[in-house]
């Protein structure tokens, strides 16, 4: 892994690691695939995991790296998740958040952000405890609705694409920083497409129970 880390290639003046080209294109990957309900988003995200783990650790990135920890455990559960609420023609089933679902992913961003940026900073383990824990917590909370699947999933990750943008150039990691544009771009698409599904996956359920 150490190899992985410490040698590269060069984009456009820009020293990039194995690990983190790697890392990132699975990790593009996995917006792809989510697009597309299919169970192999999972065992991808799995692998982006263990190679962002290294580079962040490498950026001193606490808040990142430990991210990695918290997702790998979390893309466990969405692939148990999806495995187990397959329909036979929507594919994996995806709905529209409840009122209630919605105040809780935001008190969830509000509060964790907070929680997470003072023990950051308490802990020295960040120097941006603030944006890292913003998107340490919004990344938890997006990949927790993921594998509910809940519409809303899609807007937590702009408003992780929002921070994570501009810290990943402060941090010197150029090409990640422009795999969160694109990561934008397709999480649009994604928005789209899930509301979509879940309009459809809806109507049919109406129409199944008004029969």
């Amino acid at each position: 892994m150490d190899v992985l880390v410490t040698e590269g290639l060069t984009l456009f003046g820009q020293k990039i690691s194995y690990a983190e080209l790697v890392g990132q294109l699975c990790a593009l990957a996995v917006v792809f695939l989510a697009q597309r309900r299919t169970l192999w988003t999972w065992p991808v995200q799995v692998g982006a995991t263990v190679l962002l783990f290294a580079v962040y650790v490498s950026a001193e990135l606490g808040g990142l790296a430990t991210r990695q920890v918290v997702i790998f455990v979390i893309s466990l559960y969405g692939w148990w998740a999806w495995s187990r609420r397959k329909d036979p023609v929507f594919g994996v089933v995806v709905r529209k958040a409840t009122g209630l679902e919605r105040l809780a992913l935001v008190g969830a961003m509000v509060v964790g952000t907070v929680a997470f940026a003072l023990t950051l900073d308490a802990l020295d383990a960040s120097w941006a405890p603030w944006p890292d824990a913003w998107i340490f917590v919004g990344t938890v909370v997006a990949f927790a609705a993921q594998g509910r699947g809940l519409v809303e999933f899609w807007l937590v990750w702009l408003a992780v694409d929002a921070v994570g943008v501009p810290l990943q150039m402060a941090s010197g990691l150029y090409f990640s920083a422009a795999v969160y544009v694109v990561f934008a771009v397709l999480v649009v698409r994604g928005l789209v497409d899930w509301l979509r599904t879940a309009d459809r996956h809806r109507s049919a359920d109406t129409a199944l129970n008004g029969s």
